[in-house]
């Protein structure tokens, strides 16, 4: 699961430097876009995608071997998440495809943005695994929607400090 999400911490991370790449100019241009897109390549076949399968089929072998875990409210939410982040995975997948064929269609902070949907995930996935049904989930997405308005908070001052000194 570690290795799974560390994929998809850094694919969009990768993505915002290939987005910004393009604006660059030549030759600047053609080798940071060609060196981001083969480290997205081998990131996603090495690590992300092998990740995702191993990671679900422990998942199955988990649920397999205690199957009274999906009885319970806190295992179905958790589950919710899990399918949101299949989602997620699948649409980095695509986005990752469009920009290995030079086709760039968002912006980098479009790929900020994108790139803190795995955090929220993770946060509400760990969130149920460790608390279960000990706080009520009210609580739990409360913790979410603070932690989004936090991550958000922090992109537009780091672009408030980007426009001032575009060189940081």
């Amino acid at each position: 699961m570690v290795t799974w999400f560390a994929g998809l911490f850094y694919m969009p991370r990768l993505f915002v430097y290939q987005v910004e790449a393009q604006h660059k100019a030549s030759p600047e241009k053609e080798i940071l876009g060609k060196q981001l897109g083969l480290m997205a390549k081998r990131l996603w076949k090495i690590i992300t995608a092998p990740s995702l399968v191993l990671c679900t089929l422990f998942a199955l072998l988990m649920l397999h071997v205690n199957p009274t875990l999906l009885e319970q409210p806190w295992m179905q939410i958790k589950l919710g998440f899990i399918v949101l982040l299949y989602v997620y995975h699948a649409k980095t997948w695509r986005i990752h495809r469009q920009l290995q064929t030079g086709d760039v269609s968002y912006t980098s902070r479009f790929m900020r943005l994108w790139n803190e949907g795995a955090t929220l995930i993770l946060f509400a996935v760990v969130f149920l695994a460790i608390t279960k049904s000990a706080v009520n989930w009210i609580y739990g997405v409360i913790g979410l929607l603070g932690l989004a308005i936090f991550l958000m908070l922090g992109i537009k001052l780091y672009k408030k400090i980007q426009d001032k000194n575009p060189d940081a």
